[in-house]
């Protein structure tokens, strides 16, 4: 079973940036769906971006424009880009297949508030 294992999470203030990464224990290259998704307080998860083994990305409307997924086959690894950071962005942010089929790992926390 692949173990999941996000980092990057901070406190940071409205406008600004974070980069989150996301290292599988296994190889994900025959994984076609990889995504990033959060969970705030009281809420339940959502998926926020996804991508597939070729590149293409999708987006929830919410970050469109100011989150960018990538996906290394090569180096194994899913990395979530987060500009222009708002307050409703606070949650804890996992990374896993879509839909989600692995083990989920323990998120990081990301922190938005001046």
């Amino acid at each position: 079973q692949v173990q999941l294992v996000e980092s990057g999470g901070g406190l940071v203030q409205p406008g600004g940036s974070l980069r989150l990464s996301c290292v599988p224990s296994g190889s994900i290259k025959s994984i076609l769906h990889m995504g990033w998704y959060r969970q705030a307080p009281g809420k339940q998860r959502e998926l926020v971006a996804a991508v597939t083994s070729d590149g293409t990305t999708t987006y929830a409307d919410s970050v469109k424009g100011r989150f960018t997924i990538y996906r290394d086959n090569v180096k194994n690894t899913v990395a979530l880009q987060m500009n222009n950071l708002k307050p409703e962005d606070t949650a804890v942010y996992y990374c896993n297949s879509v839909p989600p089929h692995l083990a989920w790992g323990q998120g990081t926390q990301v922190t938005v508030s001046s």
